[in-house]
């Protein structure tokens, strides 16, 4: 069964999907890093504070990607969304990393 659903309800759930992964917030010098609890060696979105950019990790990309079956710019796009929602501070550009 296909549902129809706006884009503004989509960018809604996949918010709300990115809070439930209950990512920690490491506050360094020049970069903010997202990890998941007890797993601080793994980054899934890095954020330079000084460039406004955000790296992210390429496995959330592609999580998000073929949970909502969107297209992987536009999933970065959301995380990139939901990264300056969350810190309050603009991203200026988004890319990623494996």
């Amino acid at each position: 069964m296909k549902y129809i659903i706006t884009e503004s309800k989509l960018e809604k759930v996949v918010m709300k999907y990115l809070n439930g992964l209950d990512l920690k917030i490491l506050d360094k010098t020049t970069h903010i890093y997202f990890v998941r609890k007890g797993h601080d060696d793994y980054a899934y979105v890095v954020y330079d504070i000084y460039n406004h950019k955000c790296i992210i990790y390429y496995d959330l990309i592609s999580e998000i990607t073929s949970l909502f079956s969107l297209d992987s710019n536009y999933s970065e796009e959301l995380i990139g969304k939901w990264v300056e929602n969350t810190l309050d501070m603009e991203v200026k550009s988004t890319g990623w990393m494996f």
